[in-house]
């Protein structure tokens, strides 16, 4: 009994260890083909880092404001009893608006002026009789004073009664009516909005290290996303002398011509101040940038030096750079890279350090400073 229990047991030894041995064999097997296995190429598209010579811009968000833009007021309390205008139309300067109820005011004014024309003629007498001494000077000077008294009464009335007539005190725009016919204005009430179109201000505004790049007649280019696709170019007119202290910026203005008037008040836009020096840069295609919260880099592509033959003869080697200005589907490269390196051009976000390569730059997609998709 005891010899076939050690039998047993010197059998199950020798199972064991021959499973064991089984699976050290398979384990090194498997090992030594990791380690000659090899991923295959990723194939990529790519780009040269070029010098170009490009516009020195200053970019900034701007709004539009009219050159001469009012919110036209009552200025007198009193009842409308005419509106000459079209909402949304033109006006020139002097057309009437509105025009309120003047009827007391006339017939004031038919009775001043009776009274103005009885003392002309008195005043005219009295000139006749003063030098043959039948008046005394004194009744001349009082003469003469009420007849200045009655023209300045007529004038009065003259002043309420045009005060009453509302006309545009320039050409421009107008805008929605907030009155109607009947409606008893207040003194300031707001009847109609007035805005001249053309030209048009541009503000905005730029940090205080700029001060010394910008000055009147400098070039600005306006786009906005009212009108994709469009550039008006005006011209800094004002360069405000005072710095925000809170912001620590400084304020222009600019003109743009508006001929079409599409251009409103109010409107925000992109303003691009153009200097008169441009600047060399590095450029890349901006696809070719991966962007993360540790820093932009990008995937150059260099020649794999421990090759044998038999291996990838391109790997991918990360980047970081710095970046500046983007101009169309190009970004400014300040710092990271050197003239004549070639970099991934798309599908950066797939790469890793080391990554085989095969370049096939059939797919690679068409770059242009100024590109106009489309599917704007």
């Amino acid at each position: 009994m005891k010899k076939t229990t050690l039998v047993l047991c010197i059998l199950f030894l020798v199972l064991v260890g021959a499973l064991a041995g089984v699976k050290v064999l398979q384990i090194k097997r498997l090992t030594a083909a990791s380690q000659q296995f090899v991923m295959p190429p990723v194939t990529v598209t790519t780009a040269k880092v070029t010098a170009e010579t490009w516009a020195n811009k200053l970019a900034a968000v701007g709004s539009l404001e009219a050159v001469q833009g009012i919110m036209v007021t009552a200025e007198l309390p009193g009842k409308v009893v005419k509106i000459d205008f079209e909402p949304g139309g033109e006006v020139q300067a002097g057309d009437l608006l509105v025009q309120q109820d003047t009827s007391s005011e006339t017939a004031q004014l038919r009775s001043a002026q009776a009274t103005m024309d009885l003392a002309r003629l008195n005043l005219q007498r009295a000139k006749e009789l003063l030098p043959d001494r039948v008046i005394t000077r004194s009744s001349y000077d009082a003469t003469e004073a009420e007849y200045k008294k009655a023209a300045a009464q007529v004038d009065n009335i003259t002043a309420t009664i045009d005060k009453k007539t509302i006309r545009a005190p320039f050409s421009g725009r107008i805008g929605i009516r907030l009155v109607n016919l009947g409606q008893n204005l207040n003194s300031g009430e707001p009847i109609v909005s007035l805005q001249s179109m053309d030209p048009i201000y541009v503000n905005f505004r730029l940090p205080q290290q700029d001060l010394a790049l910008v000055e009147k007649g400098l070039t600005v280019e306006v786009t906005t996303d009212a009108h994709p696709g469009e550039t008006r170019s005006g011209t800094i007119t004002a360069v405000n002398p005072q710095v925000d202290s809170a912001t620590r910026n400084f304020q222009l203005q600019a003109t743009v011509s508006n001929a079409k008037g599409d251009l409103r008040p109010g409107m925000f836009v992109n303003v691009a101040a153009v200097l008169p020096q441009p600047k060399e840069v590095l450029s890349i295609p901006t696809t070719a940038v991966l962007h993360a919260p540790y820093g932009d880099s990008v995937f150059i592509v260099e020649e794999n030096k421990k090759a044998d033959g038999k291996g990838p003869s391109l790997i991918v080697r990360q980047q970081f750079v710095r970046l500046g200005s983007k101009r169309g589907d190009f970004t400014e490269v300040i710092d990271g890279l050197e003239k004549e390196d070639t970099v991934v051009s798309t599908g950066a976000f797939k790469m890793r350090n080391g990554q085989s390569v095969v370049v096939d730059n059939k797919l690679s997609p068409e770059f242009n400073m100024a590109p106009k998709p489309e599917d704007a």
